[in-house]
């Protein structure tokens, strides 16, 4: 289950622990990577993700804009 993201050279990291589980530039990536190996219930971040614009996102936020994006994209797929 991924419980780690950081932002490297314009993309996310997703982390199963110290395993890299995906790479994702998109949110449709970010969903595969959830439905693929789920999502913990506490997921950290990394610094990266409140600094992305010094590891290659446009904006500080923009790291986090484009989680919340594929996390929300990810739940929207979830039948209850």
């Amino acid at each position: 289950m991924i419980n780690f993201i950081s932002a490297d050279l314009g993309h996310l990291e997703l982390y199963e622990g110290s395993d890299l589980m995906g790479i994702t530039k998109s949110a449709k990536d970010i969903v595969r990577v959830l439905q693929e190996n789920g999502i913990a219930d506490s997921v950290f971040a990394s610094s990266s993700m409140d600094f992305a614009s010094e590891y290659g996102f446009k904006t500080d936020e923009a790291a986090s804009e484009l989680w919340e994006l594929g996390l929300s994209r990810y739940y929207a797929t979830k039948v209850n």
